[in-house]
């Protein structure tokens, strides 16, 4: 094939977009990518789809930040009529959106050459998909303004007070239903009613921040912050050879001072972990006697264990007895290849609701969802109903 034809410029192109994006992609690659689009031509959107992604993605986790890439570049800019039109003096830029005044100064220079095909991202839409391992500094500041845009409301919990109802069938209004009948010759011509009214489930957080969790508990730490200072009825703790409280480090609003007070406030950093043993600690002292108690239960952890796996199992079968689900968030369930095979997660499995990812911005909002729909024993009970 000629290295000046459509198809070549074009899938270099595309290949230098999705570095520009965060994928790996070789050149051996690209150049496999070339030979597949002299086959299948670039008339057909599944035949160049297909043939971009199986030479071009060799990690699963790409898969979401390939799509969006591809229907930007190949269906919304360069559409398979306009490729006769190419000229060679044409090249791509990748620009990121962002609140730097500077940043879009420079973006502004490189959109006025007129031979320079532009394709714009958020920065976000970059981060959304990316490891929280591979994070840098700035990038964690910009994904915690993704994170407080998360609502992390949850299931309503009945409460024991009651509140003015307009359907019948409740417990009735004895005294609004009498002071209605001294207005009307004493005669209960109309009767009133009340229902049980609903308030916010507490939403409990627990932290793994062994040094297994290190490369995820900083990213996992903002998102804490985040449910802290948006949310009512929060508690925070981290785990690691003692359990910790946080929730009153983590609900100053100013996310620096928030982390930098809980960093004091916590001894056991990158340590060893006891799950079984802070577990107990938080069922004694917090747990089973009021906090968990209907309380949505998420565990942000590895599920590596340095103590016994039978004190663990122990721990979650007393927390599940009283807590409304359990949500265990293990940043390691992205791999494809992965199983519950450490001693601790093994343990805990038979106790959980819910078993969810946790490595990227994508995998938390995800969460989200999980913590907002009903349980499955109340599903089950509403389809049979």
């Amino acid at each position: 094939m000629s290295t000046s034809s459509p198809a070549h410029k074009m899938a270099v192109t595309f290949a230098r977009i999705l570095r520009g994006a965060g994928v790996d992609v070789p050149l051996d690659s690209v150049i496999v990518f070339v030979g597949a689009l002299s086959h299948v031509g670039l008339e057909n959107r599944d035949d160049v789809y297909w043939a971009a992604y199986s030479t071009l993605i060799r990690r699963h986790e790409d898969t979401p930040i390939f799509d969006r890439v591809f229907a930007i570049f190949w269906e919304q800019l360069i559409q398979v009529e306009q490729v006769e039109q190419i000229q060679e003096t044409e090249s791509v830029t990748l620009l990121v959106d962002s609140d730097d005044e500077q940043s879009d100064e420079t973006n502004a220079d490189a959109i006025d050459d007129e031979n320079t095909i532009t394709l714009r991202f958020s920065s976000i839409e970059t981060l959304r998909d990316k490891d929280f391992a591979a994070y840098s500094e700035s990038e964690l500041r910009e994904a915690e303004q993704f994170m407080t845009s998360l609502r992390l409301a949850g299931p309503p919990k009945r409460s024991l007070r009651l509140q003015q109802s307009n359907r019948s069938g409740g417990r009735q209004d004895i005294r609004r239903t009498m002071r209605a009948a001294l207005q009307n010759d004493r005669e209960p011509i109309e009767r009133f009613w009340r229902e049980p009214s609903t308030r916010l489930r507490r939403l409990v957080v627990l932290l793994d921040v062994s040094g297994s969790m290190e490369p995820y508990a900083r990213a996992l730490l903002r998102f804490m912050h985040a449910a802290v200072v948006g949310r009512q009825r929060v508690e925070a703790f981290t785990l690691g050879t003692r359990l910790t409280r946080i929730t009153k480090e983590l609900a100053n609003r100013d996310p620096d001072r928030a982390l930098a007070r809980t960093s004091a406030q916590v001894s056991d950093w990158s340590g060893g972990t006891r799950l079984g043993e802070c577990l107990q600690n938080f069922n004694d002292n917090w747990g089973v006697g009021g906090m968990a108690r209907g309380a949505i239960f998420v565990i942000l952890s590895d599920g590596w264990d340095r103590g016994d796996p039978q004190a663990l199992a122990a721990q979650m079968a007393r927390l599940k007895r009283v807590a409304f689900r359990v949500i265990w968030v293990n940043p390691l369930k992205v791999s494809p290849d992965y199983a519950p095979l450490a001693r601790g997660m093994a343990a805990a499995m038979p106790y959980i609701d819910d078993f969810v990812e946790g490595h990227s911005l994508e995998a938390l909002r995800e969460l989200t969802e999980v913590i907002s729909r009903e349980s499955n024993s109340l599903r089950k009970a509403a389809s049979h109903a």
